[in-house]
């Protein structure tokens, strides 16, 4: 039986993929576009069974020439670029692919658990799983919670297991090919280890200089999350994937600052004496964001806990030391 990631190059599904084989589990199809060839990196330590690119494994998939031969499908493929402006390639993409896959996965009573996005709830204050806490700012976030939307009306016919989770702001391994939407936290790393300075946006939104609030998630955490569900087939739903606990952009770059300065046996700073050296610097915040930009977010963890997990999540602290620990050996490795 085959377990199905896709996005499987991505970041978050290189991650399951790998945790996957963690599991003795080998017969893996991964599926996604590499017409940005960059990921195959993430898959380079990974074991699978097959490479298959996303449109021709959907005709496939829905044409049923996988019944009977998959165990779980783990839908991670999307566009995920917040700013992205074609709504039409956008709903394509996430919402209509997501759609074919889900009803073949019902069809053949296979557990389907899909990428969702604390995207949905724009600008609110409330990070609750209901359509009164959700106003998408963006295509992206709509395009998640339309599909969200579609699983809500269909779950009481839906005989197998779904379950999508919002994920919140994840960060960790593997993400090194997003560029410009990889986490601040890969930002911070790479601005410090230049030597230019940590960049944060100014005062916005009601929050000073680098204290615009966000739920922080490792995707260890994230990855330990969806193998739970997996475990638990008789449990769905549309779940949070944060830590439930909002931390600042500030918090975050004493976090990675600190974590670099300590590989080279540095003493700690401050947040205020990293100011004062210029070590963290703040920028105008883009026009192109006003209005589209969450500048708090914090998952309700209540649905998650009552169904009964009960695991404990990694603060910015300690998941950005690990994460930085992690990009170190990697930097050390390829340049010496």
């Amino acid at each position: 039986m085959y377990y199905v990631v896709t996005g499987a190059a991505g970041f978050i599904g290189s991650n399951l993929v790998k945790a996957l084989n963690g599991r003795g589990i080998r017969d893996v199809i991964a599926v996604d576009n590499l017409a940005h060839g960059d990921k195959f990196a993430n898959l380079v330590d990974c074991e699978i069974a097959d490479y298959i690119d996303q449109g021709e494994f959907l005709g496939a998939f829905t044409a049923g020439r996988y019944v009977g031969r998959v165990a779980a499908v783990l839908h991670q493929g999307a566009c995920s670029d917040t700013t992205e402006s074609d709504g039409r390639y956008m709903m394509e993409n996430n919402y209509r692919y997501s759609c074919a896959l889900l009803e073949r996965c019902a069809t053949d009573q296979v557990p389907f658990l899909y990428a969702s996005s604390a995207a949905v709830y724009g600008s609110g204050t409330a990070f609750r799983e209901h359509p009164d806490c959700e106003r998408p700012l963006n295509v992206y976030g709509y395009s998640k919670f339309l599909f969200d939307q579609w699983v809500r009306r269909r779950a009481h016919a839906l005989p197998a297991q779904v379950v999508g989770l919002r994920y919140f702001n994840v960060y960790g391994e593997r993400e090194q090919h997003k560029g410009r939407m990889a986490s601040v936290a890969h930002h911070f790393f790479n601005q410090y280890r230049a030597g230019a300075g940590v960049r944060l946006f100014e005062a916005s939104g009601g929050y000073g200089d680098g204290e615009q609030r966000r739920d922080f998630v490792s995707v260890e955490d994230a990855v330990k999350l969806n193998l739970f569900f997996l475990d638990h087939p008789e449990k769905s739903g549309i779940f949070n994937c944060g830590t439930g606990a909002a931390q600042s952009f500030n918090d975050v770059a004493v976090a990675v600052v600190n974590a670099c300065r300590s590989a080279r046996q540095e003493r700690a700073l401050t947040l205020g004496e990293m100011r004062q050296q210029g070590v963290i610097r703040y920028i105008t915040f883009p026009d192109e964001l006003k209005g589209k930009y969450q500048s708090y977010t914090q998952a309700d963890l209540s649905a998650l806990r009552a169904a009964d997990y009960c695991e404990p999540f990694l603060t910015v602290e300690q998941g950005v030391a690990r994460y930085c620990a992690a990009m170190l050996r990697v930097a050390t490795a390829t340049h010496g």
